[in-house]
């Protein structure tokens, strides 16, 4: 899992555009979507400036953005849609979390995708960003992936109503794609803690807590991502409250309600994981309390029974001149059978109360 360093964020300067994520090789690449209920056009390998050409105000168009690397590129886009350098410092500025953020003709929304890095008990984080502007959909991506490619196949094949809408429900699906992933991670991790319930059953290997605490991270984590997002989506309601913002269809925000009532959902999951994570934890604690307590009841009863064994070595051997019992002639045996009775009655006593 990417460790965000929100202190390195800070330090950056919204007119010192710098990408501060880890993928520094990926090519930049754009695409675009050009559609409407009865056509569809899609660009590959082509320069901001011929956008012009392109672009049909008429029509719906999501412009695709792989690789954040290229600076350049995204300055150029952002000064071909006049976009502030505040959101642009945001898109390349991949400490920073979820957020929404509206202006009089921009709505800005960045969002943390997450999803289990292979079969580790990490987890491989990208940030996508958004921007609606002019009833274009730009979205920005830090490598070439597999969010979307079903929603490019929707809309090449014209599944659903995507086509028959505008950029914000475009968006809305896009989300929705992302807040999948938030699914797929949280079961992958359920699995997985399910696995170290059972072991901590079975086994006291330490290595075991370590992953305890390592899921308890992750699901901190999967928090840490998804309360502003929750946040983010509530803020969408007050988009349609004000009623000043034209990009977004009245009919379109009950969509966003249900993203905002996922997200709830997964929070409740996650806390509801983190008990069972929890008790994981004390079962794990639990069971080596009480093997240690099994052990040293162990060590304690064998301790009393040669309690009494070397009281009596310990009388016959201070090596006294006149112990009548040195001049026995069967003085060893005896002192042997009497150890042996000691040992026979503590046993039969300690098992009928059941000490062991």
């Amino acid at each position: 899992m990417r460790k965000i360093k929100y202190k390195k964020g800070r330090k950056l300067q919204p007119y010192n555009l710098e990408y501060t994520g880890v993928h520094k090789t990926q090519e930049s690449e754009m695409q675009l979507f050009v559609f409407d209920n009865f056509d569809l056009i899609e660009y590959e390998d082509f320069k901001v400036s011929d956008l012009d050409k392109y672009i049909d105000s008429q029509k719906t168009n999501w412009l695709n953005l792989h690789g954040l690397n290229n600076i350049e590129l995204v300055k150029s886009i952002g000064n071909y849609f006049k976009i502030d350098n505040f959101m642009l410092a945001d898109i390349l500025n991949t400490t920073r979390r979820t957020k929404l953020e509206e202006l009089s003709d921009v709505l800005f929304f960045n969002i943390k995708s997450l999803l289990p890095a292979g079969d580790s008990d990490n987890i491989s984080v990208e940030q996508i960003s958004f921007l609606i502007k002019d009833g274009i959909l730009i979205s920005f991506q830090e490598k070439r992936s597999d969010f979307f490619t079903h929603i490019r196949e929707r809309i090449r094949t014209h599944s659903g109503i995507v086509r028959t809408k505008k950029a914000d429900y475009l968006l809305y699906i896009l989300l929705d794609s992302i807040m999948q992933n938030f699914y797929i991670t949280l079961e992958n991790e359920e699995d997985k803690v399910e696995e170290l319930i059972n072991l901590s059953k079975n086994s006291a290997d330490p290595i075991i807590l370590e992953r305890i605490e390592k899921h308890r991270d992750n699901f901190n984590f999967l928090k840490r991502s998804i309360i502003p997002l929750r946040d983010s989506l509530y803020d969408i309601k007050s988009i349609k409250d004000d009623n000043v913002f034209n990009a977004m269809e009245m009919e379109n925000f009950s969509f966003f309600t249900r993203l905002h009532q996922k997200s709830l959902e997964l929070l409740e999951q996650i806390e509801s994981d983190m008990g069972s994570l929890e008790s994981a934890s004390n079962f794990f604690f639990s069971a080596q309390t009480h093997k240690m307590n099994e052990i040293m009841k162990t060590l304690t009863i064998v301790s009393a029974i040669f309690i009494p064994l070397t009281f009596i070595a310990g009388v016959y051997g201070m090596n006294f001149e006149f112990m009548p019992e040195l001049h026995y002639k069967n003085g060893y045996y005896a002192v042997m059978g009497v150890m042996l009775l000691v040992v026979i009655g503590m046993i039969i006593y300690f098992k009928k109360r059941r000490y062991f």
